[in-house]
């Protein structure tokens, strides 16, 4: 296999950032020699996760084995998703907030034959369904726990009980018409094509505020990982959650 440079839209704040937690780990578990040092496995990792690169071409890449790649991303992934803040966690971030936005995506994944559960018909492909919190800029707050795609965002969002924890603690939301009914806290547009008046108007204002919710979509699907899930999907929260890591680290 040929093996060629290539370069990473990331900053070196982030890979120093994931380089010092290897460290931190590999002297808690008293691991004394590895094939990769610190700071090029955490370049290995980003790779994967910011580029979608395979195992076989970071192992080529790397020189090193397949399995080895396996364990050393499984290893950094899992650091860096008990990282990421807890539903509770995010409620107390945003309680300074003006508003949140609450929005959801179904990630693509490659298991066609996995059934029914995970296809999406609203999306027409199989894929893990994430709900996702957004401050008044767009930035990612919190990520929840990937279901599979053919579970409806409502759904999802009751059975992460996003409602009733933006209702406790008096947290404004904007949301998509997907949630209608999710109470109180969460605000929704109007349905129909054809409104008139204050209603047109609401929807309109609305979509204004919503929309910058889009921004924390596209900086998830910024790792090219997660528009390609190749992984089991048993794995795909622990993914989300150290993408959801790592941006807010740096």
């Amino acid at each position: 296999m040929l093996v060629y440079p290539s370069g990473i839209d990331l900053s070196s704040r982030t890979l120093q950032h994931l380089s010092g937690l290897l460290a931190g780990h590999r002297r808690r578990i008293g691991s004394r020699w590895r094939r990769l040092t610190c700071g090029r496995q955490a370049l290995l990792v980003l790779a994967h996760l910011r580029c979608g690169d395979t195992y076989a071409r970071l192992a080529a890449g790397f020189r090193i084995g397949i399995a080895t790649v396996y364990r050393y991303i499984r290893e950094a992934v899992d650091l860096l998703a008990a990282l990421a803040p807890t539903l509770e966690q995010a409620m107390t971030r945003v309680r300074n907030q003006a508003y949140v936005i609450l929005d959801g995506t179904v990630l693509p994944i490659d298991r066609i034959a996995a059934g029914r559960p995970y296809y999406s018909g609203k999306k027409k492909h199989h894929g893990m369904n994430v709900q996702v919190l957004a401050d008044p800029a767009g930035r990612l707050i919190w990520a929840a726990d990937a279901l599979p795609g053919a579970v409806h965002d409502l759904t999802a969002a009751r059975a992460h009980n996003v409602p009733a924890a933006l209702a406790a603690d008096d947290v404004k939301c904007w949301a998509d018409k997907a949630y209608q009914g999710a109470g109180p806290a969460v605000r929704v547009p109007f349905r129909g094509k054809n409104l008139r008046g204050w209603r047109r108007r609401h929807n309109r204002d609305h979509a204004k505020i919503r929309s910058l919710g889009e921004r924390a979509m596209a900086t998830l699907k910024c790792w090219r990982l997660l528009r390609k899930l190749r992984c089991s999907t048993t794995r795909i929260t622990a993914v989300v959650r150290a993408v959801v890591a790592l941006e807010l680290a740096t």
